[in-house]
């Protein structure tokens, strides 16, 4: 990879160090998932270098604590929306409320992992009809957004929060919600990250003309709520802590785990550019055994697996490009 991208920054950059010197005053940006975990620390940084940035959350009153914290160091920069990504009827209502109004910046950092087998609002698996048919539908209601906000020599930006976990599994187009085959917590966790990566594949594809650009972001490891449905015994046999609770070194913390995000919809030497999958604020090389916790598979960047994803996500939604 002669030609990847890379950055000054690196695996323990925050996200304040890579806005750092950033002029966002004017721009608006939308953070899924932001009362929580890297979602409050990538709202942070935006809002502290300036962006208007709202909350895009389940649990409203979570919302407002975080915006309060967020207040004190950038008053008034950011607010509150409520949206539940399990129910495409409650993202359809919060995409309405925004409207067309510029969106320079959006996010989508929501997500739920391992999860006990169970089913959204419209009966898709739990993980893959959040995590991507959730904010698949989310993107396309506020894409006439994005494009109100690009200007000339700036587009707006998505940015689909993808993982490491997308190796456990491509996508099983014959049984996409496991109505005939038995439930895999973890595969079924690694189905929805490897959608999130080739949404961005596919929103690329029909909205970089239009001056919106995507990429795929591995965030890296961190102790967050997203472990909330995981045994402690679980996360020890994993190796993630100890038996004393001290987390593993290789973790990072919440505010290195937003660095990459930031970098992102931030970055020069992206402008324009999209389709990739990024992680410690670089484009990530192949997956490699050597290297287990990092790098992209091939089904993760594939762009018939896009296509075809595309194409289910439409008709599961109900809107077309």
């Amino acid at each position: 990879m002669t030609d990847r991208i890379t950055s000054e920054f690196g695996a323990t950059s925050t996200a304040r160090e890579v806005a750092a010197g950033c002029d966002l005053n004017g721009m608006t940006a939308i953070v899924t998932g932001g009362a929580s975990g890297i979602g409050v620390e990538t709202a942070r940084a935006l809002a502290e270098a300036g962006a208007e940035v709202m909350l895009a959350v389940r649990n409203v009153e979570a919302g407002e604590a975080t915006a309060a914290d967020i207040g004190k160091t950038a008053p008034g920069k950011v607010t509150v929306g409520r949206v539940d990504l399990s129910d495409l009827a409650s993202v359809a209502a919060f995409a309405s409320a925004w409207g067309d109004r510029p969106l320079n910046i959006l996010i989508n950092n929501a997500g739920v992992m391992a999860c006990p087998q169970s089913y959204t609002a419209q009966d898709l698996e739990m993980q893959i009809g959040t995590n991507h048919f959730g904010h698949f539908l989310l993107s396309i209601l506020l894409a006439r957004g994005l494009m109100n906000a690009a200007e000339e020599g700036r587009t707006s930006r998505l940015v689909s929060l993808s993982s490491i976990g997308h190796r456990r599994s491509g996508i099983h187009f014959d049984d996409i919600h496991y109505r005939e085959r038995p439930y895999d917590k973890w595969e079924a966790y690694g189905q929805a990250k490897t959608a999130n990566a080739l949404f961005a594949v596919g929103f690329q594809e029909r909205f970089v003309d239009l001056g919106v650009t995507a990429n795929a972001v591995m965030p890296g490891g961190i102790m967050t709520p997203l472990q909330r449905h995981l045994p402690r015994e679980e996360m020890i046999a994993f190796g993630w802590m100890d038996e004393n609770g001290k987390i593993n070194d290789r973790f990072k913390s919440t505010e290195q785990g937003a660095a990459t995000s930031v970098w992102a919809v931030l970055a020069e030497e992206l402008e324009g550019v999209g389709g990739l999958y990024l992680e410690n604020c670089s484009q990530a090389v192949p997956w490699s055994q050597d290297t287990p916790f990092e790098g992209v598979m091939p089904h993760g960047l594939d762009p018939e697996a896009a296509e075809r994803l595309w194409l289910v996500s439409e008709e599961t939604t109900g809107v077309r490009v």
